[in-house]
This record gives structure tokens, C-alpha cells and sequence, in this order.
């Protein structure tokens, strides 16, 4: 298919989703530099941005391997970080989730055992609290906060390294998680898209370990509605430790990864059509990324930031659909890192490790020219 007809497609996509054609805005650049230091080093730990503009980084895994119950605030106009009272349990691979009145709800993870429990930060004590059980213990899972305000929780791993096929919604009002789905098959690594509709994309991942790992090019659909996954288009490219984000016009950009060997990763991207229910091509990216997950943001612009997995940032520019490098460059390619949008536009790039094994504590912000 031609460059004029994908661009064809894109456009009658975005109509009948009953979006309006824009000006092309101008190119957006930016640059990244460093401002600020965590205490503790960290990676695959969650960054959330709290109704007074600071951000809250919890736990993830230390030196050695160990999980955290640590949490800090960073205060992005200051450029400082200050230590709070700790989670009541260390938690890694765990998923943090900003509620409408800007408590933030912290589900499963791993400390040694596979977590079931839910706790939640309170912004004006500046303290955790439990606040209830998952019907499962699991880590390497998705939440995905839905129109009603419950939350969806999707595969992952659990008691005995089993990769989980199953989901379940969690009210924040009770504390109470009822089951749902099922997956049509056990993931971890994949990623949870909400739709402009409600629904929810889940795409890719994998199950299995090593000799015996499967790295899916499947995606399916949740339902609210319906409260069930059905199976919808497949990737080009089947991947897993990817990233996701719904653009602007509705449809879903699906980028990054790697094989089931962890050792070929993919610059390519995908995007797909909810009208159509399929996947299609997309650009290429700078450079090869994995271990990404939640780190690209839509930035108020509908450019998008790629922040991790390399030594140097990417947008996605809006007009053009191409992809260029950003100014400024990270020590290291950054895995499992946080990519946190402010309301000012620019983004905060938190914490991960590096190809030597190696956490940072370093924290980098992104800002829009």
C-alpha cells in the first residue's frame, strides 16, 4: 500500500471517528537534560504525576535485585527530592493509577512472592494506606483506569511463575476485585490501550520462559460492556516488552519490542484502527528500543515523546508521521524506566538500569520548543 493511501485510510478513520482535520501545527523539538537525583537508584518502580505538580516515585527493584517499599517526591520546579513514609510492602513490577480525585492506587508486584494486595497514596497525608486485595497474586500485569472509575487489571505473572490469562476489575470505592475475561491466552510484557469508546487494546507479550517462551502477535479487546476479551487483528511483528499509546486521532501507535530470544530489537512501529480493527504499518523509529513500557507520552501538541530504551529521546512528529531524535543525551540506554507528562507540557523521565545491570537515580526532563 502506498504512502498516499495509508494516508488516505488514516484520514477517513479519523472521520468516522468524528474527529476534525487540523492545520498541520509546526514541527515540535525539545531537549532533555538532567535535574534532579533519586535517594535510592531504581527501576521498574512507577512515577505518578499528584495534583500538586510534584511526582511520586514508589518503590521497583534496588541494588541486587531486591524489591523497594521506598517512595520519594520530586518537586519538578524546585528540582529537589525528599523521601516519604514508606509503602507497607515492597513492591516491583507492580502498577500504580491515578484516581479522578488524585489518590494514586498501587496493585500487586513482587517482593519474593507474588503480591495480592492494593494500597494507596494519599496527596494531602502524604502517606500509604492498604486499601484491599486483587483476587490474584501478580506482578508484570496492566491496570487500566476505565470510564467508571473501577480498574482493569490483566495478565502477568503469579504463584509459581505461571503467566496469568486471567483479569479482574478492582473498585477503588469498596476495595473489593472481581474476576473477568478471561485473556484468551496468558501474558506478560504486553500492553492495555484504553479506546476513545471505553474498550481496552491489549497487544502482544508473551508467556514462557526462555527455550519455551511464545512471543504473541495477537491483540484482543476488553469490553466493559460485555466484561470479555474478544480477539481482534494481529501485528506484523510479534513482540513483547513494546509500548503503546492512543494518538490523538484515536488510533493506537504500537512501537519497540523485542523477540522471544531478547536479543533482536525492533525499531519498527504499528498502528492500529479501531474502525478498521486492524493493524498497519507505521514509521520507523531512530533506534531499536525494548523494556519501554509506559514510557511514551502524547504530548498536548498529538506529537509524540519516545523517552527510554536508548541513549537519546524521539518524537513522533504529528504532520509529517516521522520520527526524529532529541537533543541531549542519557548516560545509558535506560530500561524499565517512568515517563511522566507535567501539566506545563514537558515530561519527566525517571530512574531504570542500564545494559550493565546497573540502576540510576537520575532524573531528566523533557521540554517542548
Amino acid at each position: 500500500m502506498s504512502y498516499l493511501m495509508r494516508c488516505t485510510r488514516a484520514a477517513t478513520a479519523a472521520l468516522a471517528l468524528g474527529f476534525q482535520p487540523a492545520v498541520t501545527p509546526a514541527r515540535v523539538d525539545g531537549s532533555i537534560e538532567r535535574v534532579a537525583t533519586l535517594a535510592t537508584a531504581r527501576a521498574v518502580h512507577t512515577t505518578t504525576a499528584l495534583p500538586s505538580g510534584n511526582l511520586l516515585v514508589a518503590g521497583g527493584m534496588g541494588a541486587g535485585g531486591s524489591s523497594l517499599s521506598t517512595a520519594e517526591l520530586i518537586d519538578v520546579s524546585a528540582g529537589t527530592v525528599k523521601a516519604v513514609a514508606p509503602m507497607t510492602q515492597a513492591r516491583a513490577g507492580h502498577t500504580a493509577t491515578t484516581l479522578p480525585d488524585g489518590r494514586v492506587v498501587l496493585a500487586g508486584g513482587y517482593d519474593g512472592e507474588y503480591l495480592s494486595s492494593v494500597e494507596v497514596f494519599d496527596p494531602a497525608r502524604n502517606h500509604f494506606v492498604m486499601m484491599g486485595q486483587l483476587n490474584e497474586g501478580r506482578s508484570g500485569h496492566t491496570a487500566t483506569l476505565l470510564p467508571n472509575g473501577t480498574i482493569l487489571i490483566v495478565g502477568g505473572v503469579g504463584r509459581g511463575w505461571s503467566f496469568l490469562a486471567s483479569a479482574e476489575i478492582f473498585d477503588p470505592v469498596t476495595g473489593r476485585s472481581q474476576p473477568t475475561g478471561p485473556l484468551s491466552v496468558p501474558r506478560e510484557s504486553h500492553t492495555a490501550t484504553l479506546l476513545t469508546d471505553g474498550r481496552v487494546l491489549v497487544v502482544g507479550g508473551h508467556r514462557g520462559r526462555h527455550e519455551a517462551m511464545e512471543v504473541y502477535a495477537s491483540a484482543e479487546l476488553y469490553d466493559p460492556a460485555t466484561r470479555r476479551f474478544q480477539p481482534v487483528g494481529h501485528l506484523t511483528t510479534a513482540r513483547h516488552k513494546h509500548d503503546a499509546v492512543r494518538l490523538s486521532d484515536g488510533r493506537v501507535l504500537v512501537l519497540g519490542g523485542a523477540d522471544r530470544t531478547d536479543r533482536r530489537y525492533y525499531a519498527t512501529t504499528e498502528v492500529y484502527n479501531p474502525v478498521t480493527a486492524s493493524f498497519e504499518t507505521g514509521p520507523s523509529m531512530v533506534s531499536t528500543r525494548y523494556k519501554i513500557q509506559g514510557t511514551t507520552v502524547l504530548l498536548a501538541s498529538g506529537d509524540v515523546l519516545v523517552a527510554s530504551g536508548a541513549r537519546q529521546a524521539e518524537l513522533l512528529d504529528r504532520g509529517s508521521f516521522t520520527f526524529h531524535a532529541v537533543a541531549g543525551e542519557f548516560p545509558a540506554s535506560y530500561f524499565f524506566a517512568t515517563a511522566t507528562p507535567l501539566s506545563s507540557g514537558d515530561v519527566v523521565i525517571v530512574g531504570g538500569y542500564g545494559p550493565d545491570n546497573q540502576n540510576t537515580g537520575g532524573v531528566w526532563r523533557f521540554r517542548a520548543r
